[in-house]
């Protein structure tokens, strides 16, 4: 079964990283909902608990990487995610 790791990059306080939450949450959930043959794991990143990650993406939080590749900064919109999830599987 294929595996798709997600890695949210932000930090406490931030308002654009509560949205990419809620959105990656609501995707995974549907994803879920629809049985997909799809693993999905999510993890979340503090820029303020690693210094590497801090001077990788202070200017650019939140942060979406699936797979360890940068899916988008910002905003994440939820049609781009699911379609990028789907293409994993």
């Amino acid at each position: 079964m294929p595996t798709a790791h997600l890695t949210l990059i932000g930090k406490p306080g931030c308002h654009l990283c509560d949205d990419a939450r809620d959105v990656v949450g609501s995707v995974v959930a549907k994803l879920a909902d629809d049985a997909s043959a799809l693993t999905i794991t999510l993890e979340e990143r503090s820029i303020l608990d690693d210094a590497e990650l801090h001077d990788l993406y202070l200017e650019d939080i939140p942060v979406l990487l699936i797979n360890g590749q940068v899916h988008n900064y910002w905003r994440i919109d939820p049609v781009r995610l699911r379609t990028a999830l789907l293409e994993v599987s």
